[in-house]
């Protein structure tokens, strides 16, 4: 019988930045750890997914959760999904929040909202209601040149408690395909959550052989996932 999942419970929000490729080995990740994730995603994302990955996001919640719980192997009632103005699921309230959210990929169009305090839709409001409960609010921007006001919503949205972790991979580990260096940044999201995972070798450990292709791996690349 397999594990149950853990009481810790995750949301992740897409949004229609490039780097949709970290978004689904991210919610993949999650799923292996057994977390409980609640997903959200734009209308912008969709366009990216289709676009970056050939992948077409279902548009109501219901179907988009068992789109991903079989594409990931995600076991019974472990991954809800909730529409941009579902406002009674539980990431619109204080009252139940996740333990943490990551909103991967960020644009900066909501990452200026979320600076702004806004709360126009789902994503906004969970984004809001982790950071006035100070819980962990991650954000995965993939953005380049960024303005000053770019930088100065960074800067006050850490000054309120969340961490700004842009989608940029390091080289150290000597990546010779795409897969490694999604996972670089994938890596250093589970850090921040405080998930254990084998993604990569750290630093001024040995290296570490790469992670065994999984039939699941080997299936999202085949339909446009990673690698």
């Amino acid at each position: 019988m397999n594990p149950r999942p853990t009481d810790r419970t995750i949301t992740l929000a897409l949004t229609g930045a490039s780097g949709m490729l970290y978004a689904m080995r991210l919610l993949d990740k999650l799923l292996e750890a057994k977390r409980q994730v609640y997903l959200l995603y734009s209308q912008a994302a969709q366009i990216v997914a289709h676009q970056e990955l050939g992948l077409s996001f279902p548009t109501r919640p219901q179907d988009a959760a068992a789109f991903f719980s079989e594409r990931f192997g995600a076991q019974q009632g472990q991954l809800r999904a909730f529409g941009r103005e579902e406002w009674f699921a539980p990431v619109a309230s204080g009252s139940n929040p996740a333990d943490a959210m990551v909103i991967c990929p960020c644009t900066m169009g909501t990452l200026a909202a979320v600076a702004g305090g806004l709360a126009d839709n789902l994503i906004e409001r969970a984004a809001d209601v982790m950071l006035k409960e100070r819980r962990p609010l991650i954000l995965v921007p993939r953005e380049t040149p960024l303005s000053a006001i770019h930088l100065e919503n960074m800067l006050r949205l850490t000054h309120a408690g969340a961490v700004i972790l842009p989608a940029n991979p390091g080289f150290y580990h000597r990546p010779t395909r795409v897969d490694e260096l999604v996972d670089f940044v994938v890596a250093r999201v589970l850090d921040q959550l405080q998930i254990e995972h084998q993604l990569m070798s750290r630093w001024g450990e040995p290296a570490s052989s790469p992670p065994q292709d999984t039939g699941t791996d080997k299936r999202k690349r085949d339909s446009g996932g990673s690698g």
